[in-house]
């Protein structure tokens, strides 16, 4: 890693933002530049039906469109003082199709002064696609599905680059104008849904299964407010999968109406295009074979704003986001990175007896707690394993969802001083006698490297019973030459006996 420690001019700073003009909704997200750092300011959303506007002719009415400009016009106040080549508006799969969408984009660019693209569906789909790869962990192969109002996109890609694009014609405004459109919840009208959904998809399906990929992730609103739901089902893992929709679906129709529908985290706005989203999921879910899938936050508005930012195409966005935060805080990096490959070395050791596969991303998280442990020092020398931990959890941490986040964050924390166990949050997506093999192992790395200069590290073995870890070295006097370092040893080894714990050396 590469990392300035000197600060960005003023000029190097500048205000992006990227507008969605969905079918359902208008999208809004605004960023700051700073030099290597896209830092998200806020998101702006406005439910305005524009596809309810489209008739049997593909005209868009007025009403729609007085909708649609009224929305703009309150996008055009925060916008003020922005550079046209800093603002990208794109509009999607309604005003694709209405053949009066010149109309509308004229009276548009008198409310808001940026030129707004129509995009064709795959340019569509490769900009949500791009969008999601830049705030997920990176994955050999993904899988994005984005069900907007007028479209569904299906995208496979690697890393940055996507592979095979795809973009439909069903969206749940259309689905549910024609499949729900007297409001009647019945199996009937989902299983009519999902067999127009899956023609839909039968002359591209088989290439999807075909090609294959590691992960799914779904974006945008249809796919949030279902993983929102389901989580109110009691599914806490926020996964989705073909046997959860169909009990969703079960319990969808256990309602006379769509209006009857009382369902925890589905809001009032999205509830009239709930059921059709939820049918065309599942029929993605059984034609492409999808085991499960997870949210991402990540859209085509995202993808805009990275888009813009040439920079930010090619790298690891979580690498991105350590090098940034080391970069900010000034952290150490030559010793950072000599603390994080001690703790893998160790941790490689210990991990069958701690029950930890080694494909575990626990690996990972523990390279970047050790990368990134010293952030605090930019505030304080006292006290700093506590700044670090505050910093690591509040900040904003792209590429990382807010249980990674606090793992790294509690990793921090507890890596020196004494170790108050019943602090440690419960987690969902790890096991707690994990994370605290993860933290004996970076105290470790970090006493063993606490000298940073430039001698070879030591070649450190650990024997891991239970609560009684022993450390051994080849150099049987690596203690006798190093007094500074068993010094070191000796206080660890106080805060391991406070807590229960040996540590033999």
């Amino acid at each position: 890693m590469v990392m300035n420690q000197t600060l960005s001019n003023e000029t190097d700073i500048k205000d992006i933002a990227a507008i969605d003009l969905g079918s359902n909704s208008f999208h809004m997200v605004v960023a700051k530049v700073n030099d290597q750092d896209l830092q998200l300011v806020s998101r702006h959303k406005q439910r305005v039906r524009l596809g309810d506007g489209l008739d049997e002719h593909k005209h868009l009415d007025e009403a729609a469109m007085q909708r649609g400009l009224e929305c703009l016009a309150m996008f055009a106040e925060r916008l003020q003082g922005f550079e046209p080549h800093n603002v990208r508006i794109a509009a999607t799969h309604t005003l694709r199709q209405a053949k009066n969408a010149t109309l509308f984009l004229r009276r548009a660019l008198e409310i808001l002064p940026f030129p707004i693209e129509v995009i064709p569906g795959t340019e569509e789909a490769r900009l949500i696609y791009l969008g999601v790869a830049h705030t997920q962990p990176q994955a050999d192969s993904m899988l994005v599905v984005d069900i907007g109002g007028g479209s569904t996109e299906l995208i496979i890609g690697n890393g940055f680059e996507p592979v095979l694009v795809n973009s439909t014609p069903m969206g749940c405004v259309n689905y549910s104008n024609r499949f729900f459109k007297n409001g009647k919840l019945s199996n009937k009208n989902f299983a009519s849904a999902r067999l127009a959904a899956a023609q839909s998809l039968e002359f591209i399906d088989y290439k999807y299964r075909r090609l294959g990929w590691d992960l799914a992730f779904g974006s945008s609103g249809t796919i949030k407010a279902i993983n929102e739901v389901l989580v109110g089902m009691g599914y806490e893992d926020g996964i989705i999968s073909e046997d959860r929709l169909s009990k969703l679906i079960s319990t969808l129709c256990e309602w006379s109406t769509i209006d009857d529908i009382q369902l925890t985290g589905l809001s009032d706005e999205r509830k009239p295009v709930f059921a059709a989203g939820v049918a065309i999921l599942s029929a993605i879910f059984q034609a492409l074979n999808i085991k499960e899938m997870h949210f991402s936050d990540g859209a085509l508005r995202e993808g805009l704003l990275y888009e813009m930012e040439d920079r930010f195409k090619c790298a690891d966005i979580r690498l991105r986001t350590t090098e940034n935060l080391a970069s900010k805080h000034l952290v150490d990096v030559k010793y950072a990175t000599d603390v994080k490959e001690q703790a893998i070395a160790l941790l490689d050791q210990v991990a069958s007896e701690v029950g930890l596969k080694k494909s575990s991303e626990l690996f990972d998280l523990l390279s970047w707690a050790a990368l990134l442990h010293e952030v605090g020092l930019s505030i304080s020398l006292q006290g700093f394993h506590r700044h670090s931990a505050y910093i690591l959890r509040h900040t904003t941490m792209p590429g990382f969802n807010s249980e990674q986040q606090l793992v790294i964050s509690m990793l921090v924390r507890y890596q020196r001083k004494s170790l108050k166990l019943v602090e440690i949050d419960d987690f969902t997506l790890f096991k707690k006698k994990h994370i605290i093999a993860l933290i004996r192992v970076l105290r470790l790395a970090i006493v063993l490297n606490a000298q940073r200069n430039d001698q070879p590290s030591l070649n450190i073995t650990i024997d891991a019973r239970d609560d009684e870890w022993t450390l051994d070295c080849e150099d049987i006097d690596w203690l006798e030459n190093n007094k500074l370092l068993q010094a070191d040893l000796v206080t660890e080894q106080q805060y391991w006996k406070a807590t229960g714990w040996n540590l033999l050396f």
